[in-house]
């Protein structure tokens, strides 16, 4: 169930509704539901669903077992060091031996003597491998042990803590928790002492001029005896009686100076400055048995000429396809322009998590077929009418060694999915030569029958492929989603039969209904914040008056400037923030609150704050960059950026010339750039997965449409024409017109006893001032 692992409902443990706690009396697994009760003595009744759907609602961080980490960012595999990774690795290896008798995890990849008799899985319990592994480790010096483990002692107990921990958060569970203990936090500081920090934080930020270190500390000091002390010391005078305080111990310089960079940075803005921040404003064969155990990922070029849906050219764009080996199910398949990228792959990963939703044009015979699951409960839990296809939550991914299934970014991805990471081997098609047979029959089932069909090899191509191009990208992605659906998910697999059927006749979707039977099936859909955690991070040291910086451009939120604010992370990227950018669209970057686990949107400083300005991606930054360190310029702010990123972006052209003025290669360039803004728009998770409506096939250019390049030119040139309307209010607001000089007031100025030289020239003589209804000119 959707959610299940985030909430626990287990007796006695609290709950969060709607920002009120309750606490689980009991539970009735038999009628889906369960009693809380209030502190106050109030109870109610609810059902699973509903606290499982319910946006408001959360574990309580005073009885989750995941309490401690509340105010702090979950932890992943960048953050471990590299000298610890190693120890990690290794409790990993044993935890596997444990389970499957196999260090690597994996039965079809054995080392040599695998499975020893004591790790047997076939004739040894759980209970007794576990007890073996600690015999074997205890048999080790405690010098060794500490050297490969990281500890001197290992026990049956210390082995199912570390199990515990891996099923729950991977092999980074395995890490020891003081490498990625929680960052910040002074016993030393009292309450009082807090009150007199933030104190000597107002006075010195808002009154006084800039003062070092060790006057803000004797300032400290002497609020603490001002303010508390002698408080005591006059109640006591008073007769009040009571007992005694202790004298408030106030820590050293040195922790006080800690303390102080870790809430307010180090303090290099200038007074002037931090004021007006405050200010208010706006190896060996794999057997697979079920589904979702590999899925084969791999890219092509698509063999049609289509036309962009920008400027109408014929381009190649290309197939990125997400296979299901046992089924031979297409999960997932994205068309991109040019080139794919690590985040467009990604993006892929994750529509193998989410089902498909229907569209307009597809009826009752693609909708969710498969038998033991109804239709209307998977639509309940997606919240829109599911397509046949099926949808899981892969075990190992295997792709080919390109560049963009290499990125670390992707490799992060798949750790975060909890998969495995299996690549095939150099110069061994055989290894995925799954989906490169899915590749060879869809060219033959459907793309050649397409105009435009550009043949496997340059001598086969037509006489002219560009110009029989007929269909746009969405119309050929709507093409081939509906021919996955309607044809090869119900197409007959012949050779591909399973093995425990080798004569019959199945389909991926009669497979996959038949995996039902045998191993059923785990609903679980990703919440919509998967998309976040698919983009790149990026480890943010400091927040500044700016904001903060990623790939040369500065962004900002009202929520980084909070006083309380810091970051509590561990191990290798300590005291650091992580912040996720969207290669697609670099107009806004994404950051979790460490308090809430909400996701906000970070606006680039250059942004107007009234309208929209054209998408723009990374290729686009850095040329803006490129451009303007070439140009020497030095920008005060982003702000200033703008101007020369809307030239950049055409709108300096009058819109009816715009395409005649730039080459085959801009254009391109320009509708990829707003191909992928619309992919990331799509994928936003505050957008609905249905798409409103489904592309027609219709011819190019038809009188009814208006083309994409006129809407973008149009939106620039307006952003441009804003921008520098905005610039000349404020240099005008800020001229004061001065009245005109009363008749005579010069003459009253000036002494008129002062008698003039004879040595002045003409030349040096003031000239007259020039009368109120004559404008001076140059020459007066």
């Amino acid at each position: 169930m959707m959610g299940a692992a985030e909430l626990d409902l287990s007796p006695g443990a609290g709950v969060v509704l709607d920002e009120v706690e309750w606490l689980v009396e009991r539970q009735e697994p038999h009628l889906g539901r369960v009693h809380l009760v209030r502190s106050d003595g109030e109870r109610q009744r609810v059902s699973f669903r509903f606290l499982v759907n319910h946006p408001r609602c959360r574990s309580s961080s005073r009885t989750a077992a995941e309490g401690a980490n509340r105010g702090r960012q979950a932890a992943s595999w960048s953050d471990v060091k590299p000298e610890k990774r190693p120890l990690m690795e290794q409790r990993f290896a044993h935890l596997m031996e444990v389970n499957c008798g196999f260090r690597s995890g994996d039965p079809f990849r054995p080392e040599p003597g695998e499975p020893r008799p004591e790790y047997n899985p076939d004739r040894t319990t759980l209970t007794e491998r576990r007890e073996a592994k600690a015999t074997e480790l205890s048999a080790l010096r405690p010098e060794e042990a500490k050297l490969l483990l990281g500890v001197a002692h290992v026990g049956v107990r210390t082995l199912e803590r570390w199990e515990r921990r891996r099923r729950k958060y991977g092999i980074v569970g395995c890490a020891d928790h003081r490498w990625l203990r929680a960052s910040g936090g002074h016993p030393s500081i009292s309450e009082e002492v807090r009150e007199a920090i933030f104190a000597v934080r107002a006075e010195t930020q808002q009154h006084r001029s800039r003062v070092s270190a060790r006057t803000r500390e004797n300032m400290i000091r002497r609020y603490v005896r001002e303010t508390f002390e002698k408080e005591d010391e006059g109640e006591r005078d008073k007769g009040g009686g009571g007992e005694e305080r202790e004298k408030i111990e106030v820590p050293s310089y040195h922790t006080l100076l800690r303390v102080w960079k870790e809430w307010f940075g180090p303090g290099g803005a200038r007074p002037k400055y931090e004021r007006s921040a405050d200010l208010p404003t706006k190896n060996g064969h794999v057997l697979v048995t079920r589904p979702g155990q590999v899925v084969a990922l791999d890219t092509t070029i698509l063999p049609v000429m289509v036309r962009e849906n920008v400027f109408g050219d014929p381009v190649t764009v290309h197939l990125t396809l997400a296979l299901d080996v046992y089924t031979h199910s297409i999960c997932a398949f994205r068309l991109t322009l040019v080139s794919d990228s690590s985040v467009d792959v990604a993006m892929v990963l994750r529509d193998v998590m989410l089902p498909l939703p229907m569209r307009e044009e597809w009826g009752e015979d693609m909708e969710w077929p498969y038998p033991g699951l109804p239709a209307a409960m998977v639509s309940e839990f997606a919240g829109y009418e599911v397509a046949g296809l099926p949808f899981f939550t892969p075990e190992t991914v295997t792709s080919d060694h390109g560049s963009v299934y290499r990125n670390h970014h992707l490799v992060d991805v798949q750790e975060a999915m909890g998969c495995r990471i299996l690549p095939a081997r150099v110069l061994r098609p055989q290894d995925k030569s799954a989906v490169e047979r899915v590749f060879g029959s869809i060219r033959s089932l459907v793309f050649e029958k397409l105009v435009g069909y550009t043949g496997v090899d340059v001598a086969d191509r037509g006489a002219d492929p560009e110009g029989d191009a007929v269909l746009t990208m969405a119309e050929m992605e709507h093409l081939i989603a509906t021919w996955v659906v309607k044809v090869w998910q119900n197409r007959r697999l012949g050779e591909f039969a399973p093995s425990w059927d080798p004569g019959g006749e199945h389909s991926p979707n009669t497979l996959f209904a038949a995996s039902f039977a045998q191993e059923g099936f785990d609903l679980d859909i990703p919440s919509p914040e998967t998309y976040y955690r698919f983009l790149p991070e990026h480890h943010v040291k400091r927040i500044y008056r700016r904001g903060v910086k990623v790939k040369g451009l500065w962004y900002d939120a009202e929520l980084l400037h909070r006083p309380d604010l810091h970051s509590a992370r561990g191990g290798r990227y300590k005291k650091q923030w992580v912040i996720h950018r969207e290669p697609r669209d670099r107009r806004v970057v994404y950051f979790q609150d460490p308090d809430t686990h909400k996701w906000h949107e970070l606006r680039w400083t250059g942004l107007p704050p009234e309208g929209e300005m054209p998408a723009f991606g990374d290729a686009r930054v850095e040329e803006l960059l490129t451009r303007v360190r070439e140009a020497g310029l030095k920008p005060r702010s982003d702000s200033d950026l703008v101007p020369i990123l809307l030239e950049m972006l055409g709108a300096v052209d009058p819109v009816e010339n715009w395409p005649s003025q730039l080459t085959k290669s801009q254009r391109v360039q320009h509708a990829r750039e707003i191909t992928q803004a619309r992919a990331a728009t799509a994928d936003r998770p505050q957008q609905p997965p249905k798409p409103d409506e489904s592309p027609r096939l219709t011819a190019v250019g038809a009188p009814d449409t208006e083309p994409l390049w006129r809407e973008r030119a149009r939106e620039a040139t307006d952003s441009l024409d804003a921008h520098r309307r905005r610039r000349r209010e404020a240099v005008t607001s800020s001229r004061t017109p001065s009245a005109p000089a009363p008749l005579g007031s010069s003459r009253s100025r000036r002494n008129l006893f002062v008698i003039a030289d004879d040595d002045d020239g003409p030349d040096d003589a003031a000239p007259p001032p020039p009368s109120p209804g004559r404008q001076p000119t140059e020459e007066t």
